[in-house]
């Protein structure tokens, strides 16, 4: 029997219609807590794309629309990152499922609840040379929770029973993470005759999360006095900021910590932590590690201290590291954390509050002494005007505002970046998905570079839900982070000639103000900090972008600069 006569005979042999396994498949996906769902349009997915339909006309389900598979991945990566809850993407078979792969793996490493639905052609047409068609289950490997490939005319509801499950982590000992749904489809893939959309349902309400803070009680005064610092990395929560206070210690914070804020919250920490070095008055004892610190080798080096002790916090699975393979204990409750890290002396905390206000003065001065905006003051600006939701992109922009953020006594805006493996794709559509998802006033600040590389994802079909978005856009014509690591030495040497800007800044002309015109996008272009303010501050109707205009070429001499002043700032402070 040929490929034809096969799929002809399987079509008519029993079992369910497409879009009979769809609806099953629909119904236990929103049963499991699923409430928004990207779809990529195509033909073999169709079963599905008209389950959805019917879902989303019942008020049971909000469906957003985006051709380009990359960006449907990311924008759901930002819908499940805003809602705390599984978000799905559905694609069509061949290359449309590869295009979910950069998502998929940031969500692996970020442990976000992604559930990729993929299309597929029935068993009779794999391997046979039909349109579309390839080996798809198993193509995301170990970035991926569960996988399942679920026959033509075969019950969905039992995998994807499973898939949900191990995407919400409530498998033992796995967290979070994204599955993939691989679902065949037979012929034919549209309803039958006199079906149709049911009558309108009543849309789904959602409410908009806001920042939190805790309060922990004070710690017992049995605790051992110790010189130890509580690290708060990425996605450490608000408990790293009530750990830290209880205790009476210092709080180094990143900015997509969570709980980068309250008294105990030091500002440009990084430039600090020499201060309180070995060879110091009060050198830093223990490390109490909360979330996944990534942004500066100052806290990499003090990390990787033998004669300082470290403990991380890992209440549940974490995603981002394999057991054994890092060096700080992990302990599972706050109780054994507090065994470990003991109390700080009042001596001990006013020490690293006073270099820190120090540090932060220093800072504050230098970036004042330029009106012309830089990297540094983009970031200063960004995180004290942000409310709502604040979005911040790899490479340059959320170190900007590591460095000069000045920590408010009470949390602004929730915290959003792509950690999980800190690439920069991806970034306006993960910003989209968090600013629809959380239902608030979004910003997102990145560079240039990082805005061009996800250029498509500003498009928006006609009659989809647009975010309330500012895209702020430091936009110094090519990638700056290169300047500052070894790279720039490089360049400044000039022994690789112009490889170093070719190869590493790849400068660019592109007219942002044009493109955002062909997207329906609001631009406007600013070049001093005072001008930036003023544009953070305006009302906020859709989406707009807020073009930063800098030169990269005097950044190194500025971090130079800020280092040099900070140094002198906290040099002659007491440490008794």
């Amino acid at each position: 029997m040929n490929p034809a006569d096969s799929a002809a005979a399987s079509s008519t042999s029993g079992g369910l219609t497409a879009v009979e396994a769809a609806r099953i498949a629909v119904d236990t996906l929103l049963a499991a807590g699923v409430r928004q769902v990207v779809v990529s349009p195509g033909s073999r997915s169709a079963p599905m794309a008209y389950a959805l339909a019917e879902a989303e006309a019942a008020g049971r389900v909000e469906l957003l629309v985006r051709i380009d598979e990359r960006t449907a991945g990311f924008t759901a990566l930002g819908l499940a990152l805003s809602a705390g809850a599984p978000a799905a993407v559905l694609t069509t078979s061949g290359t449309a499922v590869g295009n979910l792969l950069p998502a998929v793996m940031e969500a692996n490493h970020a442990a976000v609840p992604l559930v990729v639905i993929s299309a597929d052609r029935p068993e009779e047409l794999r391997g046979t040379g039909a349109n579309q068609t390839t080996v798809q289950l198993d193509l995301f490997g170990e970035h991926v929770r569960f996988a399942v490939d679920v026959p033509a005319g075969s019950d969905p509801q039992r995998a994807v029973d499973t898939a949900l499950s191990a995407a919400t982590g409530a498998f033992e000992d796995a967290p979070p993470g994204p599955v993939q749904l691989n679902l065949a489809f037979r012929d034919p893939l549209v309803p039958a005759v006199g079906d149709g959309l049911p009558a309108a349902g009543r849309g789904l309400y959602r409410a908009a999360r806001s920042p939190l803070a805790l309060d922990f009680p004070a710690a017992s005064t049995a605790l051992p006095e110790r010189r130890t610092v509580v690290l708060a990395g990425h996605d450490a929560g608000p408990v790293a900021e009530a750990f830290a206070r209880a205790h009476g210690l210092p709080l180094l914070a990143e900015p997509s910590s969570n709980a980068r804020f309250g008294p105990n919250a030091v500002g440009p920490y990084r430039l600090l932590i020499d201060h309180f070095g070995a060879d110091s008055a009060q050198p830093i004892e223990r490390v109490v590690l909360f979330g996944r610190t990534t942004l500066s080798r100052p806290v990499s080096a003090l990390l990787e201290r033998a004669d300082v002790p470290s403990a991380l916090y890992q209440p549940v699975p974490v995603a981002w590291y394999e057991p054994g393979r890092r060096t700080e204990l992990p302990l599972e409750s706050l109780a054994d954390l507090a065994e470990f890290a003991g109390r700080g002396a009042a001596a001990w905390l006013d020490a690293w509050l006073l270099a820190g206000a120090a540090a932060q003065h220093a800072v504050d001065l230098i970036l004042a002494a330029s009106p012309a905006a830089t990297g540094p003051s983009v970031g200063a600006e960004v995180w004290k005007h942000a409310r709502g939701q604040l979005v911040l992109g790899s490479s340059n922009g959320i170190r900007d505002v590591d460095l000069a953020g000045s920590p408010p006594a009470e949390p602004q805006a929730i915290m959003f970046a792509n950690r999980g493996l800190a690439g920069i794709d991806g970034t306006t559509s993960t910003a989209t998905g968090i600013a629809l998802g959380g239902g608030q006033e979004t910003t997102v600040l990145m560079g240039d570079v990082t805005f061009l590389h996800d250029a498509g994802g500003l498009l928006l079909g006609a009659g989809e839900a647009e975010p309330q978005l500012r895209i702020v856009v430091l936009n110094d014509a090519g990638g700056a982070i290169f300047g500052l690591l070894e790279h720039g030495a490089v360049a400044a040497a000039g022994r690789y000639g112009n490889a170093v800007e070719r190869l590493f800044a790849t400068p660019q002309r592109v007219d942002l103000a044009a493109l955002a015109a062909a997207y329906g996008v609001a631009h406007r272009q600013v070049g001093t900090t005072a001008e930036l303010a003023e544009a953070l501050t305006g009302p906020l109707q859709g989406r707009s972008i807020i073009e930063v205009r800098t030169d990269r070429h005097r950044l190194g001499e500025l971090h130079r600069a800020i280092r040099a002043a900070v140094a002198t700032a906290v040099e002659g402070l007491p440490q008794t």
